[in-house]
């Protein structure tokens, strides 16, 4: 019932890695070096989530499959333990806050599709973990909480690159803190770091995912001007790139006009 690895560790993140590391010591016990080293979330060139995988629906009880649970459209998908608390909750919240703040409409624009990793964890669990972090409200709106049997579950994560490991000594799960953004039609266009999750990352990542369906011209306009790093799972500004190029044009052009002029002094005849 922890985050083994957050996707994109960098230098300001360390204290957040640190943070996770603490609380999954005690979780750990009875997994080994080699286990942990499997943990993780690295989505393979190409990866796309097998979309007739079947699920329970936790809000009513009914089957329905990942394509039904997606509906076309751009989608958070959350892999979570329903019973962790230690770092499930809170990257949940997170998430949320982040999608509430993107501007984006819930069930129109996006999808925040929650899969339970731990067989045990049954609906009630799942739908009571979700109506505390994000509110009773979003069972309805926009939000898809499933659970499965191990079979479609693990088809799902080992297609998308998300690895995990349970640890019988204290009936847990060692589990990436990491989610994706994934297209209408199942395919990974990001992974990102829910704990370190901002409303910008996350409304460009699906504004990116939904193929021009979602957001204004204001958000392409953006994205023209942001590329996304998997070093860090986040977006950066690429005109910091545009201007370091642009002064080392200006100054390989300004060298060369001196070579030129110093050349053409050389050739003139003295007066």
């Amino acid at each position: 019932m922890q985050a083994m690895r957050v996707l994109g560790i960098t230098p300001a993140r360390l204290g957040l890695a640190a943070l996770l590391a603490l609380l999954a010591q005690p979780a750990a016990a009875g997994l080994t070096p080699k286990d942990l080293s499997g943990v993780g979330l690295a989505p393979p060139p190409g990866a796309r989530a097998p979309l007739d995988a079947a699920f329970t629906d936790s809000a009513d009880g009914r089957r329905l499959t990942l394509r039904e649970a997606l509906a076309g459209r751009p989608s958070l998908l959350m892999p979570l333990d329903y019973a962790c608390r230690n770092v499930c909750d809170p990257m949940l919240a997170v998430a949320g806050t982040a999608l509430a703040a993107t501007g984006l409409a819930p069930g129109t624009d996006y999808r925040l599709v929650t899969l339970g990793i731990n067989p045990r964890a049954d609906a009630a669990t799942a739908r009571a973990m979700v109506a505390e972090q994000l509110g009773p409200g979003q069972l309805l709106s926009g939000a898809v909480v499933l659970t499965g049997s191990p079979g479609p579950v693990g088809a799902v994560t080992r297609a998308v690159g998300y690895a995990y490991a349970y640890d019988r000594d204290t009936d847990s799960y060692a589990h990436p803190a990491g989610a994706l953004v994934l297209t209408g039609d199942g395919r990974v266009a990001r992974a990102l770091s829910p704990l370190a999750m901002t409303a910008r990352d996350l409304r460009l990542a699906l504004v990116e995912a939904g193929d021009g369906r979602v957001g204004g011209l204001a958000d392409r306009l953006v994205l023209l001007c942001y590329g996304y790093d998997p070093q860090t799972g986040v977006y950066t500004p690429l005109i910091r790139r545009i201007l370091a190029a642009s002064g080392i044009v200006t100054v390989a052009g300004i060298a060369g006009l001196v070579l030129v002029l110093h050349r053409r002094s050389r050739r003139m005849p003295d007066a």
